[in-house]
């Protein structure tokens, strides 16, 4: 291993928070991360942090861009890059489900009974793919980037697959959930290159996982030798 520091992709919007305080929790310094402004890069001994997009962060990571990252276990989905997810840190929870127009008279079911394909209105295409094959169904993926709700309601697409958190959105615009699709917590993940040369990166997902156990949310990536480690 050389001596360069280790680089950690950090999740811009809501996870920051939880995120640093994690971090910080398990013995590293994120005093520059307080108020980073506009920084990209901040630099605190042997550890560089990134900030990024969290469903940016798997790909900076899969990629070599960064060592190591935290980001929402969907947009590790999403990305469907070789990263290995270490540990459930438990925060940032959500959930990813099926919701259609209220009291239709014709429901996606019966829709997809009588033409044998399903039209899907979302935001995360590869989630809505797994979900869907899971089930042996074949859908039409409609990818858009906001106002999701309205593809149904116009006929556009007969459900729509989305996050929500207390379905208050989905209600305020006549649509009900119908199905769960997955659920979601901010996960640490690797690149498995680095994983394997670089012990900083094994050592960090154990503190994090105490750190996170310490706050009662953690729970250890299941299927593994090593604690947190899928």
């Amino acid at each position: 291993m050389d001596d360069r520091p280790l680089r950690i992709a950090g999740p811009k919007g809501s996870l920051y928070p939880e995120s640093v305080e994690l971090l910080g929790m398990a013995g590293l310094d994120v005093s520059g991360l307080a108020d980073p402004g506009r920084q990209l890069r901040i630099s605190a001994g042997d550890v560089e942090y990134i900030i990024v997009r969290p469903s940016d962060a798997p790909i900076f990571v899969a990629y070599g861009g960064a060592d190591c990252g935290l980001c929402g276990k969907d947009s590790v989905q999403e990305a469907g890059l070789p990263v290995v997810e270490m540990v459930d840190l438990g925060f940032g929870a959500c959930r990813f489900v099926v919701a259609e127009p209220e009291c239709s008279c014709y429901s996606a079911q019966e829709s997809y009974r009588n033409l044998g394909v399903l039209r899907v209105a979302t935001k995360y295409p590869n989630i809505t793919k797994d979900y869907y094959d899971s089930k042996g169904m074949q859908v039409e993926i409609v990818k858009l980037a906001g106002n999701i709700e309205l593809a149904p309601l116009i006929g556009m697409a007969d459900v729509i697959v989305d996050i929500t958190a207390t379905g208050t959105t989905l209600r305020e615009n006549h649509l009900e959930i119908v199905d769960d699709v997955m659920e979601s917590t901010a996960r640490f993940v690797a690149n498995p290159a680095s994983l394997r040369v670089d012990p900083r990166v094994g050592e960090l997902a154990e503190s994090l996982a105490a750190a996170a156990l310490k706050r009662g949310r953690s729970a250890p990536i299941a299927g593994s030798d090593q604690p947190g480690i899928k």
